[in-house]
């Protein structure tokens, strides 16, 4: 489990080294609601491929390694620790627009440059994280899960964005 204290280190750590970073996930959710909704069996961040090898040497040296997993690839990997805390890393590079290409170039996957705004509280601290609309995008174009309609409800009620299709079918008037 990513408990809220293990956030604050990850992202003090990363921002005592000069890291730019973005929470994204379960923890970018609850960040920009203001208070933790659920536990998160890990942080999700989207980090600037520059960055990568100096945060895998940092996370190596307090015991992270690599978790091995079926989708792991040089833009997408998770590094976790022997008490089970696991980071999963979203790696972009960005452009001279502030775009992230996240992956290949003719896989077609871009962090929009607005995707990169928004602003999370993890205990009374701000801290960069994916923008809401760019959040709620992103869980579609998959089978969502009763955690994925509890966070994308919220986002959406919070910030008054239209619920996705997909996400319908589990609300009820």
């Amino acid at each position: 489990m990513y408990e809220l204290s293990d956030v604050l280190e990850l992202c003090d750590l990363m921002s005592t080294h000069g890291i730019i970073f973005w929470l994204d996930g379960g923890w970018a959710v609850d960040g920009l609601l203001g208070k933790q909704t659920r536990p998160h069996a890990d942080v999700d961040i989207v980090i600037r491929e520059m960055d990568t090898q100096f945060l895998r040497q940092l996370l190596e040296s307090r015991g992270y390694s690599d978790v091995e997993r079926s989708d792991t690839c040089p833009w997408n990997f998770v590094m976790g620790d022997k008490t089970g805390r696991e980071v999963d890393f979203h790696v972009i590079v960005l452009d001279p627009m502030g775009n992230g290409q996240y992956g290949p170039k003719e896989k077609g996957v871009i962090f929009p440059a607005e995707a990169l705004t928004g602003k999370a509280i993890i205990d009374q601290k701000l801290m960069p994280c994916i923008s809401p609309q760019a959040l709620v995008k992103f869980h579609t174009g998959y089978e969502p899960d009763e955690n994925d309609f509890e966070d994308v409800f919220a986002i959406c009620t919070r910030f008054g964005i239209e619920l996705p299709a997909v996400y319908k079918r589990f609300h009820q008037e």
